[in-house]
Order: structure tokens, then C-alpha cells, then sequence
């Protein structure tokens, strides 16, 4: 795991490897927490590239595995971030080819695979996550490739001639050509979702390279233009599952998934310093604790962090599975003052805006682990694969209950229900039930259910000012795939936008923060994935219970007894910490001046939530979180004052 950057600079500078050397540096430094252990940069005057390197060791140690990393033949250089665990296996095919190896870091196998398959095929052929750049010595091109499932980030767009790229954006601002200007559209979508989807960022011009693509940048006669080309494609991997079901027995598909999943996780076992899983004792993180400490001859080394708050905490039960799986277990039960303290590092880990509360969890599991390991094995995806996630069933029931109704109905009913319900005397949780219900109401088309159920702010450009939402998959039922249950198609939105752009952001940063390589067995395999979506749905949902067949799988493991309990999630209390510990700072934040003052958000229904919620009527957590984020992150990157404001 390392960060990687560059740039190619078009301008009319000319510049010499002196002058190149020396901000491809300052680029790679400013993600040096995301390698520690070694850096390293390669330029080349002729056509002003720049390639800048991070390293944190987990395969090959020595200096052979150093980066950048030419091709044996010297026609490609590489620096390239995350792991290919097949590796082995592609290194004993290219063997018997006459490809010389050096060392045995995959990057090498990886670079012997490009010259011998070429470019996409060996991408093809790889089993991993990864965010690679390769510059092509003889063409003259720039490749940027992302893994299939968008497990490892990349960033890139032009700046004043210049073509940047990195694994942070803060690499990406250490280049002196960059402009910082705030994309006010991706703010509406952030107000949305909590994260800003692919392939926006923060800032005008600054991309996400999609999942599964390869952006191929010739430089040639100072064009800014590149190809981009799909070599794995999510949409594609569900249509040929539901073309080509699974059409064995269930116990036969519990044993397939039992061997995938054994196999995903040896591999990702493989590494040359200490490895740890972390172990929240829900199912997905559970399952991978079992098949690691069943193919490990010592015990596994697990993490917990526990809260004294009864509803967030689960770290009762994830003692009792390690001491059943034998796990060296380690907890951590974490106060409320140690998790508010890590808010003011939020806006230097995550870059952009980034608004999921569980991102404290998350970074203080990391940061127990990292004491002691340098990799960890996550759950992460087993709810998005297996249909895990409880907002799946309810809004599959409010589409049951509302899809007969006609439209004109439906719209009326629910602003019924919002002039009646609210603004009575009741508790928060009533009244939000009651605004969940008048929201799919007026929610239009059936699948604007599921848009409603993932958005927070309904309406962001009310919000923004001068901000324009732009259309998104979520916002765009007729690009879907042909996918005839309600339940599926939830499960492959979130596959396409929620898993890469938040559950994935939220892991890679908070474990990066502190230079801790965290391996997804159940995404970086795609394998695993192509299997899940060859499964009938009554294999991942049956009899009310979500995950069945993963839950399977666990049994084989871990008594039944020990894990069958309502999903709590992996949260904290934002909702309390608002109208308690953290009212002052909120209030700082969102102080009706300030908001004017800066110019990016409408005070008045940020005002009205705010006050309604310390009020106690409703819980809006995340709306507020979501506010609050992006003040904190604009407080640590200021920006010019803005030139116009609607009001």
C-alpha cells in the first residue's frame, strides 16, 4: 500500500529535471503518511513527466521493490498503489517466457504482465486493488488505471496546462500550477448524499477515475484530451448474472462461497510484515475472522473498538467470537471526548467533504490495529453483495404498500402528512418516522423511493447557493440495467455509487491516515463479486433473514447462537454529541453570519434544522453532519472570498 502522484506539464515552460524533481517531491511528501517506509521520483525533461512515490512495505522489503519501477525492457515506468494477490500465479506463467526478475514484489510480475499481454489484457488478469500510473516510454502516453470495484482512490484533471494526478487531493494542491476553486454542483451533491460521487471532487476541473477504467493520456502536440476504456464493468457483471443465474442447490452454492471466499482471503493473508483483521461481531467481519484463523496456524490478531453507549456498541460480542475462533484479541472501549477529538483531524484525512459519522469509528479501530500490524482484513461489502442492509426490506415495504396508489395520490397524501404530523408535540423518533413516510410519499416514481431513502438534503440546490445538481446514476432510472426486483436493484446502485464513493472512501483514508494497509476480501476479489450476483435473491434473503447464505457459510464456523442478532451498524451518537458536547463548535459553525459571510449556503433551513434539532423535535444528525463537514474542511482550506451570491 503507498500513495502515488504526478503531472505532466503542457504549458510552454520548458523544464529541466532540477526544476522537476524537486515539486514532484513536495507532491509525493504531502501523502507521505500513506507511505512511510521509502519514497522515490523519476522525471523525464523531454516530455516534462513526473512520477512521485510513496511506499509503505508489506511485499519484498528490500530495495527491489522500490518505486518508480521501469520494465525490464525500459519502455514502461511504474508507481502504482495497492496489491495484486495472484501475483504468484502470474509470475509462474511469465517464467517460462524469458521475463527476468529482479526481486518479488508484484509490481515487477505487473510490469512483466503489461509487456507480455499488453496493457488491458494484464489488467484483466489481475486480482487485486490497485490505482496504477504508467507512463509509456516509446508512445508517449499516460495510463491511469483504477481497480474494478474503486477500492484504491485516484484524482486527476488539468490546471493551467498542466495534467495532475494523485491518490489525494492534498498531492494534487501541492503543485504550484493548481487552482483551488470550489465546484459549487458537487456541493449539491454532496448535501445529498454525504460524499461526492464519481466522477466529481470539491474542485472545478479535479476527477475521480471511475472503477474498472484505464484514462489514456498521449502527449502529443499539447492536446488535453484523453480516451477512457472500461475493462470490467459492474453493470456488466450484474446483466450476466441475471442471464446466467447459479442453478445448483443452496448447500451447493453455501460450499462455492465457502471455497471463494476461503481462497480471497489466503490471499490476502500473504504479506511480509505483522497482519490483523478487524472484528466488529456482525457477520461480514466475522465470517473473514473465521476463514483467516481456519487457515492460520497462530492466532489471528483481532480489533474491536467498544462504546459505554449500549445501542452503538458491539464489542461484547465480538469478544465472544474471538475467544471462540481463538483470536489474540484486542479492544479498545472509547469515551466520548476521544472520539470528538478526532473531528478536527476529519478535514485533513478525508481532503474533500466526507460526511459518514462512522469515518471516527473507523479511523480509531484503524489506529488501534496499526500498533501492532502493518494489514488488516476488513468486512466491508458483505451487506452490498448479500443484501445485508435493513434499508433494503423497508423501503422494499414502502414501495409494496404505495406502488398501487396512484402518483397525484401519493404526492397529496404525503404533504398531508407533513403539515398534520409535524410541528405536534411528539418525540423526535415519531416525528422523523413521520417525515420518512411523507418523503416516499412525494417521492414520485417507485424507484424514486430508493433516491429518497439514500439523500439527505432532497433539495440541495436550495441550499447551495449558485449550486446546480448535476444528473447522476441514482437520478437516472432509464440507464439502469433490466433488473426486475426492487430489492436487486437497490443492491446494484449501491454497488455502483455507495460501496466505491463512501464505504470504500471511509476505509481507505481513515486506514491510510495512519499508514495501515486495509485488504477487502469480499470487493478486491472479483471472483467473489461475479459469484454473489449469480445468486438468486432467495439465497441472500430468505425466511427475514438477511445475508443467508453468508450466514451459512459463518455456521460452519461459529455457532449459530453467537451471531443471530439484530445489525446495529457501526456508528456513534452524532445526534446526542449535537445537543450536548459538540452544541458549542456546531453552533460556531453554523452561525447565521458566518454562513452569510462565506457564501456557499442559504442560512435559513440550515437555521431551521439546527434549531429543531437541539429542540429536540427531530433528529437531523445527518443533515446537520453533512453542513458541518464541509465548514469544518472549508475552515482548514479557505478559499477566496466568492464573487457573487444569490440570496
Amino acid at each position: 500500500m503507498c500513495g502515488i502522484t504526478g503531472f505532466v506539464d503542457l504549458s510552454a515552460r520548458r523544464l529541466s529535471n532540477t526544476e522537476l524533481v524537486p515539486t514532484v517531491t513536495r507532491m509525493a511528501e504531502a501523502i507521505s503518511h500513506r507511505g512511510p517506509d521509502d519514497q522515490g521520483v523519476w522525471v523525464e525533461a523531454e516530455t516534462c513527466v513526473a512520477l512521485g512515490f510513496r511506499r509503505l512495505a508489506i511485499l519484498d522489503l528490500s530495495p527491489t521493490g522500490h518505486q518508480p519501477m521501469l520494465s525490464a525492457d525500459e519502455r514502461y515506468v511504474i508507481v502504482y498503489n495497492g496489491e495484486v494477490y495472484n501475483f504468484e500465479e502470474l509470475r509462474e506463467k511469465l517464467d517460462p517466457l524469458g521475463h527476468p526478475f529482479r526481486g518479488t514484489s508484484d509490481t515487477e510480475v505487473m510490469l512483466a504482465a503489461i509487456v507480455q499481454w499488453g496493457l488491458e489484457e494484464a489488467v484483466r488478469r489481475f486480482n487485486g486493488m490497485f490505482a496504477i500510473a504508467l507512463w509509456d516510454r516509446q508512445q508517449k502516453v499516460l495510463h491511469l488505471i483504477r481497480d474494478r470495484l474503486g477500492v484504491k482512490p485516484l484524482y486527476y484533471g488539468w490546471s493551467n496546462g498542466v495534467f495532475l494526478f494523485g491518490s489525494e487531493l492534498k498531492a494534487l494542491r501541492a503543485h504550484p500550477a493548481f487552482e483551488a476553486e470550489i465546484d459549487r454542483n458537487s456541493l449539491s451533491l454532496f448535501l445529498r448524499h454525504s460524499y461526492i460521487p464519481v466522477p466529481h471532487s470539491i474542485f472545478k476541473n479535479i476527477n475521480k477515475l471511475p472503477p474498472g477504467t484505464i484514462l489514456s493520456l498521449p502527449i502529443h502536440g499539447g492536446k488535453q484530451d484523453g480516451t477512457l476504456t472500461t475493462y470490467w464493468s459492474a453493470e456488466e457483471v450484474v446483466e450476466q448474472g441475471m442471464r446466467d443465474p447459479f442453478r445448483g442447490t443452496a448447500e451447493q452454492a453455501v460450499d462455492e462461497l465457502d471455497g471463494l471466499l476461503r481462497e480471497s482471503v489466503r490471499l490476502r493473508m500473504i504479506a511480509d510484515v505483522p497482519l490483523g483483521a478487524f472484528l466488529s461481531g456482525g457477520i461480514d467481519s466475522s465470517c473473514i475472522v473465521a476463514l483467516m484463523q481456519a487457515q492460520s496456524r497462530l492466532p489471528v490478531k483481532t480489533y474491536t473498538i467498544g462504546f459505554h453507549e449500549g445501542s452503538y456498541n458491539e464489542a461484547e460480542y465480538a469478544k465472544a467470537i474471538a475467544a471462540h475462533l481463538g483470536t489474540d484479541h484486542t479492544e479498545l472501549y472509547v469515551t466520548p471526548e476521544t472520539a470528538m477529538a478526532v473531528i478536527p483531524r476529519l478535514p485533513a484525512m478525508y481532503n474533500e467533504p466526507f460526511s459518514d459519522p462512522s469515518q471516527i469509528p473507523t479511523f480509531l479501530v484503524s489506529q488501534l490495529a496499526r500498533r501492532h500490524v502493518t494489514v488488516s482484513l476488513s468486512g466491508d461489502g458483505g451487506d452490498e453483495l448479500f443484501g445485508g442492509y435493513t434499508r433494503y426490506s423497508r423501503a422494499n415495504l414502502v414501495r409494496n404498500l404505495i406502488c398501487g396508489i396512484p402518483s397525484p395520490v401519493r404526492a397529496a397524501a404525503g404533504e398531508f402528512i407533513s403539515r398534520v404530523s409535524f410541528g405536534q408535540n411528539q418525540p423526535f423518533e415519531i416525528n422523523n418516522k413521520f417525515y420518512f413516510l411523507a418523503e416516499m410519499l412525494k417521492s414520485g416514481q417507485a424507484d424514486g423511493i430508493y433516491l429518497r431513502a439514500m439523500s439527505h438534503w432532497a433539495q440541495p440546490d436550495a441550499v447551495v447557493i449558485n449550486g446546480y445538481e448535476p444528473l447522476t446514476l441514482l437520478r437516472s432510472p432509464t440507464s439502469w440495467p433490466l433488473i426486475p426486483d426492487f430489492v436487486q436493484r437497490m443492491m446494484y446502485l449501491d454497488l455502483m455509487t455507495y460501496l466505491p464513493d463512501d464505504v470504500l472512501v471511509k476505509l481507505d483514508r481513515a486506514s491510510m491516515h495512519v499508514s495501515l494497509e486495509s485488504r477487502v476480501p469480499y470487493l478486491d476479489d472479483h471472483r467473489v463479486v461475479e459469484f454473489a450476483w449469480r445468486l438468486p435473491l432467495d439465497f441472500k434473503v430468505r425466511d427475514r433473514k438477511r445475508k443467508w447464505i453468508l450466514r451459512q457459510v459463518l455456521y460452519r464456523y461459529i455457532p449459530k447462537e453467537m451471531v443471530e442478532r439484530p445489525k446495529m451498524g457501526f456508528g456513534i451518537p452524532v445526534a446526542a454529541w449535537l445537543r450536548g458536547e459538540l452544541r458549542e463548535w456546531a453552533e460556531s459553525l453554523l452561525d447565521e453570519n458566518r454562513l452569510n459571510q462565506e457564501g456557499y449556503f442559504n442560512p435559513a433551513p440550515i437555521r431551521k434544522k439546527w434549531s429543531e434539532h437541539i429542540s429536540g423535535k427531530y433528529n437531523w444528525q445527518y443533515y446537520l453532519w453533512d453542513v458541518l463537514m464541509f465548514q469544518a474542511w472549508l475552515e482548514a482550506n479557505p478559499q477566496p472570498a466568492p464573487l457573487t451570491v444569490r440570496m
